[in-house]
């Protein structure tokens, strides 16, 4: 579906914007047409079967054919607009957002005076703009908003699925500390390992410093994945800290001083060997210090009491 449009001025211009892609439309034709046909025939067999037990076959016959129609034309009509659904939807929080700040404006104006209307929308304005903390999360929730449509780029100019050119179907988003989490449910044709290697060209499209892709927690499917969208680093981010400020620098103990007799053997080929007599010396010696005893003899007798 596209639309054509002529300049003014010097010369003429012609430019094309398109709004769902020319393969989103004919693939979505041909299944239209299948689905009909499938529908059509298989509701008008059921419909002439049970209305054959009221009536003649060839009555029932007759009675089944619009119904068939009618069901295969409903069928028909679905499958041609799902690219229009599916294009509804990637907008719906634009639209949903847009209809009730309008709908609210024209309400209230309708209901109270036009200072009244300017005092009570002068807060709402003012107030997200000057408080940081709410402001930042209002921009927040509107980068959740954009990059649902950069995502949708991503899958419609360089990550593309398949033939027919039908494009994953991207649910919803929310802010994170870090940028933003998407969950996307891909169509046939992708999957997690050939999205992991185009993560930086996501990222770009993005707006972002890194993407990661990953299974979603709460499913096993493989086609139901889970986006984060990285913006910035919190863990390397600068924080001021109060422990500064409780320590009593006054009444600190003195600074501690290293040894000026430092070791130099540190390493053990620089241990000197000592020497064999002072190793035997050593070893006749006792723990506390003192010549250990001759052992004595052992008995030449074998005493059967262990007791005695």
């Amino acid at each position: 579906m596209s639309k054509s449009t002529r300049g003014f001025g010097f010369g003429r211009r012609s430019g094309t914007v398109t709004v769902i892609e020319q393969k989103a439309l004919r693939s979505s034709a041909r299944n239209a047409r299948i689905a009909f046909i499938i529908t059509a025939l298989i509701v008008g067999i059921l419909a002439m079967t049970v209305a054959s037990d009221h009536m003649h076959p060839i009555l029932a016959g007759l009675l089944a054919i619009p119904i068939a129609l009618v069901a295969g034309a409903f069928v028909w009509i679905m499958f041609r607009i799902w690219p229009v659904l599916r294009l509804i939807w990637w907008w719906l929080p634009e639209i949903s957002a847009g209809m009730a700040l309008v709908y609210g404006w024209i309400a209230l104006a309708n209901a109270t005076p036009a200072l009244v209307t300017l005092a009570i929308m002068a807060p709402l304005v003012g107030i997200p703009a000057a408080v940081p903390a709410i402001r930042r999360r209002v921009i927040a929730l509107g980068w959740c908003f954009i990059v649902r449509h950069r995502l949708r780029v991503c899958f419609s100019q360089f990550i593309i699925a398949n033939k027919s050119g039908s494009l994953p179907l991207i649910l919803w988003a929310r802010p994170t500390p870090v940028g933003e989490r998407v969950w996307v449910y891909l169509r046939p044709g992708l999957s997690l390992s050939r999205l992991q290697n185009r993560l930086e060209e996501i990222a770009v499209t993005c707006h972002a410093k890194s993407v990661l892709v990953e299974l979603a927690s709460e499913s096993e499917k493989a086609a139901y994945l889970r986006f984060d969208i990285k913006r910035r680093e919190v863990l390397t981010a600068k924080v001021s800290s109060p422990l500064p400020g409780v320590i009593d620098t006054e009444n600190m103990p003195f600074a501690y001083t290293a040894p000026t007799d430092v070791p130099t053997a540190l390493d053990l080929p620089d241990v000197p060997a000592e020497p064999p007599l002072a190793a035997a010396g050593k070893s006749t010696a006792s723990p506390n210090g003192k010549k250990q005893g001759k052992a004595a003899p052992a008995a030449d007798t074998f005493d059967d009491d262990p007791w005695d």
